[in-house]
């Protein structure tokens, strides 16, 4: 058992508590509060002049299963030898020892979603785990937290450029429909064999996880949302880089957005108008906002660099924190265990060296389910 003491509690959901005493216990908030007594035997530590946030959360990346410094041997996020790969789930090309976690963990990122990458139409399903451990099983939290789809530019490079189709827009937008007919056509029959990835894009049809759709730009996001309509599915719109110039819409629509990687350089043409004035036109149209960097597009320790450059150009640091904690926990579907300083939350919390939103400062400390990993 543990007692954070003193610590000024910024707790995720737009409180500030001054002098605040948190109580672990079993990687569990067993207390929040002022005037909490230490129990006997409890370890103290002392976070007088110190700031404390929940862990962050990155809701969009490839962490692990595009390992860093190995070269072609490391990337397993794009199964490119079909363009509609529904049976794929990422649990199984994770590696927790690439390098990676452990930069999250410095950065004080707590949790992320890992999913496969957006060279396929559908590419499989995606996993949140915990920056910390060594059998990806036992850091799981959510699995299947998702199914992976891309529009736009990268099916139609991976597979068009191979004389497959998808060769355009119209061909990518006929195959996700085409497959979720499938996949309903096969709900709807009594007696089936077994196939895998119609059992996927089944729990998509059922609401059981969203469909995650790698979208840039504005005429992608709109069909998606077509899409959404079509079917009546839960969808998030991921990267949303010109989600500003149709905001209101997307208001219209009920749905959650990932926006990012924002800090990366224009490379093609679908991130030509990339600002980061996007989150906030966003928020203002009353959508909620997750910060990413679609590690490793740019680097995972990277996130709070890009949520400042985000509170430079209009959004608020209550804002900007909501949209690395509750908000990308709301994003996940893990809101009851991860994204917030409360009771009976898991105790993943950050001590940070002075204001996080301000470069000279650093994550001091990282505590995952109670434990320290930093």
């Amino acid at each position: 058992m543990i007692m954070i003491k003193n610590a000024c509690v910024w707790d995720g959901t737009g409180e500030v508590i001054e002098n605040c005493s948190l109580l672990v216990d079993k990687g569990k908030f067993i207390g929040v509060g002022k005037d909490l007594a230490s129990p006997p035997d409890c370890k103290i530590i002392d976070a007088a002049g110190k700031i404390v946030t929940p862990g962050l959360i990155d809701v969009h990346t490839h962490l692990g299963i595009t390992e860093e410094g190995i070269g072609k041997d490391g990337k397993d996020h794009n199964e490119t030898s079909s363009a509609i790969t529904p049976q794929l789930r990422a649990i199984d090309g994770i590696n927790p020892q690439d390098r990676g976690f452990e930069d999250a963990r410095q950065a004080g990122i707590t949790t992320v979603q890992v999913m496969p990458g957006s060279a396929n139409v559908i590419g499989g399903e995606m996993s949140v785990l915990k920056t910390a451990g060594y059998i990806v099983d036992e850091m799981v939290i959510r699995s299947p937290s998702g199914m992976k789809a891309a529009t736009g530019e990268n099916p139609k490079v991976f597979h068009g450029g191979k004389g497959k189709m998808p060769t355009t827009r119209m061909g990518v937008a006929a195959l996700l429909r085409e497959n979720l007919i499938d996949a309903r056509n096969y709900l709807d029959s009594e007696k089936k064999e077994r196939k895998l990835g119609m059992e996927n894009l089944g729990r998509v049809l059922n609401k059981e996880i969203p469909l995650r759709v790698h979208a840039h730009r504005a005429d992608d996001i709109v069909t998606v949302l077509r899409l959404k309509r079509e079917f009546g599915i839960d969808i998030t719109i991921e990267h949303c880089t010109e989600g500003h110039q149709i905001a209101a819409y997307i208001a219209e629509h009920e749905v959650r957005v990932s926006v990012g990687p924002t800090l990366s350089t224009r490379s093609k043409v679908e991130l030509k108008d990339k600002q980061w004035s996007t989150i906030k036109a966003l928020l203002d149209a009353g959508v909620p906002c997750s910060i990413t960097t679609d590690h490793p597009v740019v680097g995972i320790n990277y996130l709070l660099t890009s949520a400042i450059h985000a509170i430079n150009h209009g959004i608020s640091e209550e804002q900007a924190l909501r949209a690395l904690t509750s908000d990308a926990a709301k994003h996940l579907g893990v809101e009851n265990r991860v994204g917030s300083i409360e009771t009976g939350k898991d105790a993943d919390f950050v001590i940070w060296s002075g204001k996080p939103f301000e470069l000279q400062h650093h994550a001091e400390e990282v505590f995952i389910n109670g434990g320290k990993v930093n």
